[in-house]
């Protein structure tokens, strides 16, 4: 590998102390001054939350498009999704995002309305295959307000339309899904989730996520009760059962939405990212892929990046390296799965308060370090 030409650079965060985006950085920093000829292939790492959009950004060299939808209480505010060709991806905390809300938490009352709108835009302008990450919401609605605005229809018992918010589930009475199919047909749609939640019930949307979105006991369990009764509609109107399905549950029951409405599938983070990036183009002349994450041990040798990773490369000969934060008991693990080699940034025990604002400069000088050994091997 003396004359590396290619290198894949794909990292988790470390939490706190280094984003995905700034690792990227680094790799395109470091790598061409022990190999100038080498292609530096750096893919930030998004978990579909706030930031997605500008990994993708960064990763697609794709093109931001921002446009105004409707904000969780109806007001009018600028959302951005980008684009890269047909592809677009969108985060759904632009348009329903909890920093939006700020003081006014009420899962009861916000909409998803805005995601929807974003959706539509894209596909209006041509784009046939989106990403959609489902962090960081507001919402509890069943993703009804994005239905509604790429064409879904929801009447109430008297016939009304309305848009269901999180309070108002039960009053769906007939869903008429023909506008939204008729926008979406051709298109693919993938939900990034990294939540097995179902849609309700103790480990559901609402019990879960919606405290933090302002809920209290009272309003968990109306809540509850009205995705239940949504359940029971999806059921009804369009035959289909999907309370159980992990990710259901996903941005106050989101995953359920997108599934119903949109024809969407739900996928890992990872996963999504893989796929949308092209990493089996990219890895089928790759000399080296780089990974990481903040710690890995015996319980985080599962987690979604390094794992996800190991597991796509399953087959390939291409070297598979993971800088990590911290190595703790069980880390071999990660050999098991298909890691090649770890190395651990922190140089000193020292405590984490110490040892977190010098976490870039560890992680240049371990990666540095790597790359020397491997042009020795010259």
């Amino acid at each position: 590998m003396s004359g590396m030409k290619k290198c894949i650079v794909i990292s988790d965060s470390f939490k706190g102390t280094l984003s995905s985006l700034e690792i990227c950085e680094i790799a395109r920093q470091s790598i061409p001054r022990f190999f100038p000829d080498c292609q530096v292939v750096a893919i930030p790492v998004a978990d579909g939350g706030e930031g997605t959009v500008e990994c993708f950004v960064q990763a697609l060299r794709a093109r931001r498009i921002t446009v105004p939808v409707t904000g969780p209480w109806g007001e009018t505010l600028p959302a951005s999704y980008c684009r890269a060709g047909q592809r677009a991806v969108i985060e759904m905390s632009a348009a329903a995002g909890l920093p939006l809300v700020k003081g006014r938490k009420n899962p009861e009352q916000t909409t998803t309305y805005g995601v929807g709108q974003l959706i539509r835009h894209a596909v209006e302008q041509g784009c046939t295959e989106l990403l959609l990450g489902l962090g960081g919401s507001c919402t509890n609605d069943g993703g009804c307000g994005c239905a509604a605005a790429v064409g879904v229809q929801f009447r109430s018992r008297s016939g009304q339309t309305f848009v269901p918010t999180g309070e108002t589930l039960d009053q769906i009475q007939r869903i008429d899904c023909s506008a939204a199919r008729a926008l979406l047909d051709g298109v693919r749609i993938v939900a990034m989730c990294d939540v097995d939640n179902p849609l309700y019930g103790p480990a559901g949307a609402a019990a879960v996520f919606a405290p933090q979105k302002g809920a209290d006991g009272e309003m968990v369990k109306r809540l509850d009760g009205q995705l239940r009764s949504l359940s029971g509609a999806l059921k009804r109107e369009l035959g289909l059962s999907l309370a159980g399905v992990p990710g259901a549950g996903a941005a106050g029951g989101m995953g359920a939405g997108c599934m119903a409405f949109l024809g969407a599938e739900l996928k890992s983070g990872i996963e999504a990212v893989l796929e949308m990036v092209e990493f089996d183009r990219h890895l089928a002349d790759a000399d080296l892929v780089i990974t990481g994450e903040g710690r890995i041990d015996c319980q985080s040798v599962q987690g979604k990046v390094i794992s996800g990773i190991a597991k796509h490369m399953r087959g390939s000969s291409v070297p598979l390296v993971a800088v990590v934060g911290g190595i703790g008991p069980g880390a071999e693990k990660a050999y098991e799965l298909g890691v090649t080699a770890m190395f651990g940034i922190d140089r000193e025990a020292v405590a984490f308060e110490e040892y977190a604002p010098r976490t870039r400069e560890n992680y240049q000088q371990t990666l540095e370090d790597i790359l020397r050994l491997i042009r020795s091997w010259a």
